[in-house]
């Protein structure tokens, strides 16, 4: 063989080597050892043996410098917490060993101080929730099916390739100290209950172990009856009761480090308590005694709602709060972060704070499913961050979110945070390239709820694209990028993801409009959307109520009076309209289309100079993204470049549809210097209608 074709050969080999590891798949964990390091560690285990081999394949400080892995009680160190230094990381378990490694190398790789300090978690536990059906398909999922369950007679198989992918999701999640994953979605098939899926589950939760990570399940509280043959699955019948107790004692003899359960109960049609009579804390309790031998939680979802003339947005506090109190120490109340449903911006809910004798515990959602699911670029850290910090005064000044749930305001046995998971089969894990992004900032919130979400953006780039600027490489020593990258790439790249969550509410729901999406797929407007028959909180116009008179949710106290259920002084803030914050506006007040903004605009120009912003938003993502092309691989910049045009054309509709629908109620011109819609309401109906067909 020639020369030529020999170095014809290597190029090709190399390109495809190139390619194969830019397709996303490796997410933020990229970052490749070019020195020795000597690894000392006195204990061992399966967790420390990764912690070991993890600081071997990624070490990027002096040549065979000397680690010390110490698994060593310290009082100042909380739960899987760790000590970190230059050359030693100390912690009380193997999988704080495993952390502190991970910390140590994210700062290696993004040239972040190494000194000593300690590192504990701010929640105990950190955990992904799954909405994966048991046929493979995920609700509310966009990158592909599952990789837990599947549909045909293989579905309850293991193979090497199961294990392998299951075992490198572990990985990632310990990277960013995630120690839970809920394997199956919240609206439960009572099957998962069943022998052949409970060992199924063993085999997950055999691999997901060594990286800390417990494993839990969603459950359908008419098991007993589906499954089980009673006749009841009343809550205070102690046959149930036993049942349930059988149930567990199975379940731990499989899984001994079992996490518990997860329990949506009298909601959107899920059986629960209520169907006998009983309250959500009598089923929460039943469960709870069932896993308390075993140290098992039960998470109760609060996301409840029924069709009444009360406003959904009251109906979890209502359901609830009279409830404070009677709950099990080891069951947690799950909340989302906002009173109605995941929308792009709502105030905090006001279960936070609210109930201080009940340990809660806030969801958020990773997957975007009010957020332009696997096509928009939204990252979400800056809307974690404005949840985590709203102040709740329920204890003066500072009772934060974060406050209220970390164990910090309120004594909880049990202290957590949930995230709906946007993980598929997908190469790349998430769909988009930047969605990776959000399960990244959700883990390290999880354990940081103080990082700032321009820290975590800036850590997610620094690990996910190479500094390929050509001016220098990266100083292994203190891994500094060039600075030519930095200013061109990282810049850049870090402001339009800091920049992005609020041009989708510009283009979505500007000014407190929320929930006024296109029927079921929750992706496109659907402002007009309200056909007889459908239940009015499924309507886009139970939430605008736009009329000739003006716009927006009235919820003071000529309203439904939800601002009743804020403390003050945000009760009297939110009631004004002169003191509530733009962004609030129309979640809490009807107000007339020529109300005067702060700025001196009418509401309906103010409404307008947001939509048209949205779009110009995007427009110069797109410019952004188009000037970085050298510094990123072609797999993904082509893919992301193809999104960003999708998400442009997405926004033109977005606007176009709510401005000229919202103008048939204002009768008021558009202002002078708004580029104009181009886009016809009548088509976007019809073709909003076809979709619905098709579907």
């Amino acid at each position: 063989m020639s020369r030529k074709i020999i170095t014809i050969f290597s190029f090709f080999v190399l390109l495809s080597f190139d390619l194969q590891a830019e397709d996303g798949h490796d997410l933020w964990l990229r970052g490749k050892g070019t020195n020795s390091v000597n690894v000392i560690c006195s204990k061992k285990s399966p967790t420390l043996s990764i912690a070991m081999q993890e600081l071997r394949q990624g070490w990027q400080g002096k040549t065979n410098e000397k680690i010390e892995l110490v698994v060593k009680s310290d009082k100042a160190i909380k739960g899987d917490g760790f000590r970190i230094g230059k050359n030693r990381i100390q912690a009380n378990t193997d999988i704080g060993i495993l952390y502190g490694v991970y910390e140590l190398m994210r700062r290696q790789q993004t040239g972040e101080n190494i000194y000593e300090e300690v590192c504990n978690p701010s929640y105990e536990r950190r955990i992904l929730n799954h909405w994966d059906n048991l046929d493979g398909t995920i609700e509310r999922g966009y990158a592909g099916s599952s990789i837990f369950w599947r549909k045909g007679k293989d579905s309850l198989t293991v193979t090497y390739t199961d294990k392998q992918l299951w075992q490198e999701y572990a990985r990632a999640n310990a990277s960013i100290g995630i120690n839970g994953s809920v394997l199956n979605n919240v609206n439960a098939s009572p099957a998962i209950l069943t022998a052949d899926y409970l060992k199924k589950t063993k085999e997950i939760a055999d691999v997901l172990r060594p990286y800390g990570i417990r494993t839990y399940l969603s459950v359908n509280f008419a098991s007993p009856q589906v499954i089980g043959g009673l006749k009841t699955s009343d809550p205070l019948n102690s046959e149930v009761a036993q049942w349930w107790k059988n149930k567990v004692k199975e379940i731990y003899s499989l899984i001994p480090d079992f996490g518990g359960f997860l329990v949506k109960a009298n909601s959107e049609g899920q059986p629960g308590p209520q169907d006998f009579g009983r309250t959500h804390a009598d089923g929460a309790n039943m469960l709870a005694d069932a896993l308390s031998p075993f140290g098992g939680m039960v998470m109760w979802r609060a996301f409840v709602y029924n069709p009444s003339d009360e406003d959904r947005a009251k109906q979890a506090y209502s359901e609830f709060m009279p409830l404070d109190g009677q709950f099990r120490d080891n069951v947690i109340i799950q909340v989302k972060n906002g009173p109605i449903d995941f929308q792009p911006r709502e105030p905090f809910s006001p279960l936070f704070g609210a109930m201080k004798k009940t340990s809660v515990m806030p969801e958020l959602q990773i997957t975007q499913e009010y957020l332009g699911q696997s096509v928009h670029l939204v990252y979400l850290a800056t809307m974690w961050e404005e949840f985590l910090k709203s102040d709740t005064y329920q204890e003066g000044k500072g009772s934060t979110v974060a406050c209220c749930t970390d164990g910090s305001l309120f004594p909880q046995k049990h202290t957590a945070i949930a995230g709906v998971s946007n993980i598929g089969s997908d190469v790349n894990w998430c769909g988009h390239p930047f969605a990776q992004s959000n399960w990244y900032a959700f883990g390290r919130l999880a354990w940081n709820n103080s990082l700032s979400s321009e820290q975590i953006a800036d850590e997610w780039i620094k690990l996910t694209f190479s500094d390929n600027s050509g001016e220098s490489e990266i100083d292994v020593e203190n891994s500094i990028y060039s600075p030519d990258w930095q200013v061109n790439f990282l810049q850049p790249v870090k402001q339009m993801m800091l920049n992005s969550r609020e041009a989708a509410v510009n283009y979505m729901m500007p000014l407190g409009l929320h929930h006024i999406f296109a029927a079921d797929h929750h992706y496109g407007p659907g402002p007009w959307w309200a056909p007889t028959g459908v239940r009015k909180d499924w309507t886009p116009p139970y939430y605008h109520k736009a009329d000739s008179i003006g716009i927006g949710f009235d919820r003071t106290a000529t309203g439904s009076n939800a601002v009743s259920q804020y403390q003050e002084p945000l009760q009297s803030m939110f009631s004004n309209s002169q003191t509530c914050p733009d962004i609030y506006l129309l979640w809490f007040h009807h107000l007339p289309w020529n109300f005067i903004m702060k700025d001196g605009q009418t509401l309906w120009d103010e409404l307008c100079y947001h939509y048209d912003k949205g779009v110009r938003q995007v427009r110069e993502f797109q410019k952004t993204w188009d000037q970085v092309q050298r510094y990123v691989d072609s797999e993904r910049f082509s893919q992301v470049q193809t999104k960003l045009r999708e998400q442009c054309m997405n926004a033109q509709v977005w606007k176009d549809a709510c401005l000229l629908y919202f103008r048939q109620f204002s009768k008021m011109p558009f202002p002078n210097d708004m580029e104009r819609p181009v886009n016809n309401l009548e088509d976007l109906i019809k073709k909003d209608e076809q979709s619905r067909k098709i579907k």
